[in-house]
């Protein structure tokens, strides 16, 4: 074993590694036993392909993405083997036979759509659909397709998750309004379906403007299960109330946490401190499966049969299917396999921080089996975006690639991220650039404190609203030497006026309404206070970024009088997703650690 400076050891994971291993494994579609997942593959610059049975079923120039909310998801669904999707280039809802024919079905300029829900009792389909007219407004809504979209329901801000009962008599759908996100306050509601597949007697159910609701189901007895936030914990209704989060921030289409056995039970995943579990409920009983994993994606569930993508601490993203407690794989998102003497595996860690509260983060130690180190390891803290999302310790390729050169890493929760109850998350009201930012430093200190890591050598990073909560640490406060943003806001004025209708209100409630609290907003923006920026920095942002315009990064550039280097990737939007520029990113940001910690990479 040689002895080097941390940050300094030969690893075997290179860019080009991360890139041919990052395929990400997207939504499940279950249609009569046959599984359709879909892929994003960077080296097809970030295309995103349906698969099944081994096959790839969209040609090349075609890519299942919607734009919807500018994030998407829930792009494609099946029945009888006939695929409907969205088309990524013209945001148009197409369908592809059995026989591998695909034509278009509806949309056109300004329309996109999302969440489509096929009907076989009326053979329509339902979805959302987001109209952005030439006056610049942007209108939601449910429609019905069946030769053209006709609008079903309106008048919300948003919708989404639309179900259909066993009987296709009712459908159930979920919405909110501004200034609220959905993990705010959405609601339920139950309408019943006339012969042409339009709604009567839209009634509500649950939810309100302080009440979340997540993924309503319909069992096959026809009795409607919901996820609410009531309670202060994302619980299934009916179902067991604990202390643990069957929900998640809906940032995204698609998403589903739970499904119904053949056998009368529920297959569900759940979140507790950051780290997800598999179980399966009988009434008010829950019952953990054991199996290795700590975080969950999407999930179906086909007689007693449980279809899922998920990571473990020591294994990368996978698509599996549990049954009888046997697990099977059916396709990994790469070919890597590290040994575990290589691995990093993370350490759950609870810190205190400001006003006598704690937050919690995932500290991954430097680990290499070929080195030891000579001086204490530099430290990356991870700001995970959102501000709503949240970190959990599952095997991560890109985590390890700095954790096998020598650098120390922490994936910080800070008060705001979800997976810890609604008190946690609403930490953040009025507080964004404050909590986040308090307990990314006091995380990283108490790593110091600990002697885990050099406390002169510290970098910040994150991506979007984490790399705001980066930039706004290295302005506000002199702990870490270094700073990284990917296309990270730094005005927040600004940002009112340029980011898109999903989140125009979101910082009503993260720091408050405007122009009331404008002084607020300029206290809290980096671009205002660039003069107290001392860190060198490095900015990377894709040009064509509809969430965080390109001007956030090049307006900061032109105010800074520190060092800083600033990358634009053309043809990327919020999230690289090409595989040369991934690849662009991540060794542009090691070579930036060391010519700032001063040493050779």
């Amino acid at each position: 074993m040689e002895t080097r400076p941390h940050g300094t050891w030969k690893s075997p994971i290179t860019s080009s590694l991360i890139v041919s291993s990052a395929i990400k494994l997207g939504d499940i579609l279950l249609d009569k036993g046959t599984v359709y997942w879909n892929e994003i593959r960077p080296e097809e610059k970030g295309r995103s392909v349906i698969v099944s049975n081994g096959k790839d079923l969209l040609p090349e120039g075609y890519s299942a993405r919607s734009r919807v909310h500018e994030y998407g998801g829930g792009a494609f669904t099946v029945h009888d083997g006939t695929l409907y999707f969205v088309n990524d280039k013209d945001q148009k809802l197409y369908r592809r036979d059995p026989h591998g024919d695909i034509s278009p079905m509806c949309g056109g300029e300004g329309l996109r759509y999302a969440n489509p829900l096929f009907d076989p009792k009326r053979n329509v389909l339902y979805a959302v659909q987001e109209e952005h007219r030439a006056d610049g407004e942007v209108v939601n809504t449910l429609v019905k397709v069946d030769g053209g979209a006709t609008v079903i329901h309106g008048g919300h801000d948003f919708y989404a998750m639309p179900a259909l009962s066993p009987d296709g008599t009712r459908l159930a759908f979920i919405t909110w309004d501004h200034p609220n996100m959905p993990w705010d306050g959405s609601t339920l509601w139950v309408g019943e379906l006339a012969s042409d597949g339009t709604l009567l007697h839209v009634k509500e159910i649950a939810g309100g403007v302080s009440e979340s609701i997540f993924q309503p189901e319909w069992s096959p007895d026809g009795t409607l299960h919901y996820v609410s936030d009531r309670s202060g914990w994302w619980n299934l209704y009916p179902g067991p109330k604990m202390e643990a989060e069957f929900g998640q921030p809906l940032w995204i289409f698609g998403m589903t946490n739970y499904g119904f056995l053949e056998d009368g039970r529920i297959a569900a995943v759940y979140t507790t401190k950051g780290q997800s579990h598999l179980a399966t409920i009988e009434g008010e009983k829950l019952e953990e499966i054991d199996l290795p994993f700590t975080s969950y994606g999407s999930f179906k569930v086909s007689g007693n049969r449980c279809y899922f993508t998920a990571a473990s601490p020591t294994k990368a993203q996978a698509l599996y299917y549990y049954e009888k407690g046997k697990l099977t794989c059916l396709k990994k998102s790469g070919k890597t396999a590290l040994d575990k003497s290589s691995i990093s595996v993370a350490k759950p860690i609870e810190f205190p921080t400001e006003n006598h509260k704690t937050a919690h983060g995932f500290f991954y130690p430097p680990k290499n089996p070929d080195y030891q180190g000579s001086d204490l390891p530099p430290l990356i803290v991870k700001c995970h975006g959102g501000p709503s999302g949240y970190a959990h310790p599952s095997f991560n390729l890109e985590t390890q690639y700095w954790t096998s050169r020598g650098f120390a890493y922490l994936d910080v929760n800070y008060g705001g991220s979800t997976g810890h109850g609604r008190a946690y998350r609403e930490r953040l009201k009025g507080n964004w650039g404050k909590v986040d930012v308090d307990d990314c430093v006091n995380g990283a200190l108490y790593c110091a404190e600990k002697g885990w890591v050099d406390r002169e050598r510290m970098a910040i990073k994150g991506g979007s609203s984490g790399g705001y909560t980066a930039l706004a640490a290295v302005t506000f406060h002199n702990v870490f030497k270094a700073g990284v943003s990917y296309y990270g806001i730094s005005d927040l004025e600004a940002l009112l006026k340029e980011t898109h209708k999903f989140e125009s209100h979101y910082n009503d409630g993260l720091i408050g309404p405007y122009p009331e609290e404008k002084e607020r907003y300029r206290a809290r923006s980096p671009i205002h206070h660039a003069d107290q920026i001392s860190a060198p920095l490095l900015l990377l942002q894709g040009s064509e970024d509809r969430v965080v315009p390109p001007n956030q990064s090049k307006l900061l550039v032109k105010a800074l009088k520190t060092p800083v280097t600033y990358i634009l990737l053309e043809g990327e939007g919020h999230g690289f997703r090409q595989a040369e520029n991934i690849k662009k990113a991540l060794e542009a940001e090691l070579n930036f650690y060391g010519k700032t910690f001063g040493f050779e990479t």
